[in-house]
């Protein structure tokens, strides 16, 4: 038999290819969003006065405007369909990225009336305004503004890289091929805090946020020529296509109009993937945007020190070990081996296992007295039980949803997921100053380190509830047939 006869029926593995770029995406995506979070209190809160409620409220805002675009995200990418809708999501976002750069040079504009001035003119007009409420009130609506474009872009990501993976990939391999996937925003975690502040201490915070927004442009270079449907692309050989297609019960899903989203909510399937996104997606975006705060706050490690990298290899070590999720999405695939349960089953009684693990940050602050590593690695598990369970709540939705209106209940669970970082976000911002102002006492917790307690008391048991609501509400699978 000649090579080219043994090539031919031996499957190819291009799925795994989408999934690289999905995974880069996802990267992107991520350290996009914590270029803030990492320059906000050594870098922008001086220069622009600001306070944990001023960063609450602009992080806040982000989760409230991803939250609806999440809603039409999900619609526009199964209306656009992955390709287009992909790029034009991550072409938004990138934009959006780049525009915090110029907030300091327009808040210069607008108080000063200097606009010509390049970045570190705008720091030197800004240091002379003496109308300290004025500067925080115009940067924090521009920043507000630029997390908006952000928002916008950004809830397109999860969407189009979910029906993406419902495309390329059979039931029982979505689980595993979302934890790689969404490898890219614990990666981008990891490796946000050893650049972003080293860049922002060298060039200025400005650049910072232009670098890592370019890095959007390149990734839509590769997709225009990477991705085609797998019926369609000349890499996917017949057997992987026979693979990738190998859902029978798929098959006889009725394909006709676009769906509507007054159909999507009249299933409790919906409403149990919203209700899962709303109780959990918050506590990782607390995790993502307060950990460099609390780390400065709490224990003093500061990630813009040039003399002490303490808290940039803390920070590090925690997202490092965020990436032990990396295997759950192998374990509902491990259950369906032994057990036999449909994929559905099997993924609802891993998240019920990834759900206990949270509870251990209930312990980050009693004993972080002992050192600042505990809390680290306490938070580092709980985060890397969110991104398993997080792997596997967006299976459920092409578990028991047709392909045509994946993205759009993704959406829609994105956006209960945003509507409940909201919460969290503003009640965290008002908290931890209020707290620190009036020294609050908790469970023998004194100012604001009682703040952070209580957050965390928030984060520890937020999955079981979750997933108790969820299983109440779908309490066994039931594919959809009448969308």
């Amino acid at each position: 038999m000649s090579t080219i006869e043994k090539q031919a029926g031996r499957m190819t593995n291009y799925r795994w290819v989408i999934c690289a770029m999905l995974f880069f995406a996802t990267l992107v995506n991520y350290m996009d969003r914590q270029v803030l979070s990492l320059t906000w209190e050594g870098f922008i809160a001086p220069e622009f006065h600001w306070t944990n409620k001023n960063y609450g409220l602009i992080t806040g805002l982000f989760s409230l405007f991803y939250a609806v675009s999440m809603l039409f995200a999900g619609r526009f990418v199964d209306w656009m369909d992955t390709k287009k809708g992909f790029l034009w999501a991550i072409g938004i976002w990138s934009v959006g990225a780049i525009l915090h750069a110029f907030c300091g040079i327009a808040t210069s504009g607008i108080t000063a009336g200097k606009w010509l001035v390049g970045f570190d003119g705008a720091k030197e007009v800004i240091g002379t305004v003496n109308n300290v409420g004025m500067v925080v009130t115009v940067s924090v609506t521009l920043f507000i503004f630029a997390r908006f474009v952000l928002a916008l872009g950004e809830a397109g990501n999860f969407p189009a890289a979910i029906k993406a993976t419902a495309e390329y990939f059979p039931k029982k391999d979505r689980a595993f091929s979302t934890s790689v996937f969404n490898a890219g925003s614990t990666i981008g975690a990891l490796v946000a805090p050893l650049c972003i502040p080293f860049l922002a201490q060298h060039w200025g915070w400005e650049l910072s946020f232009i670098i890592i927004g370019a890095l959007g442009f390149i990734w839509m270079g590769f997709w225009i020529f990477i991705y085609k449907k797998p019926e369609v692309h000349p890499k996917v050989n017949k057997q992987e296509l026979e693979y990738i297609l190998s859902d029978s019960e798929e098959k006889t899903v009725a394909t006709g109009e676009k769906t509507s989203f007054s159909q999507c909510f009249k299933y409790r399937q919906t409403w149990a993937f919203a209700f899962g996104k709303f109780m959990t997606d918050g506590v990782w975006w607390f995790y993502l945007f307060w950990a460099p705060a609390y780390l400065s706050q709490v224990y003093g490690l500061k990630l813009n020190n040039a003399n002490d990298s303490r808290g940039m290899i803390a920070l590090a070590v925690l997202y490092a070990i965020v990436m032990l999720s990396l295997y759950g999405g192998k374990l509902p695939t491990i259950i369906i081996e032994k057990t036999g349960k449909n994929p559905y089953a099997a993924r609802m009684q891993a998240m019920l296992i990834f759900a206990f693990f949270p509870l251990l940050v209930l312990l980050a602050q009693p004993l972080g007295h002992i050192s600042y590593w505990i809390p680290v690695i306490l938070i580092g598990i709980a985060g890397a039980a969110h991104q398993s369970w997080s792997a596997n709540i967006f299976s459920t939705v092409g578990d028991m949803f047709p392909k045509k209106a994946i993205a759009t209940i993704t959406g829609i669970g994105g956006m209960a997921g945003g509507i409940g970082s909201l919460i969290i976000q503003f009640a965290a911002g008002w908290l931890f100053d209020y707290s620190k102002e009036t020294g609050m006492h908790v469970f023998g917790f004194e100012g604001i380190r009682a703040g952070y307690f209580l957050v965390f008391c928030v984060c520890a048991v937020a999955y079981l509830i979750g997933w108790f609501v969820m299983r109440a509400l779908v309490p066994k699978y039931q594919l959809i047939t009448d969308l």
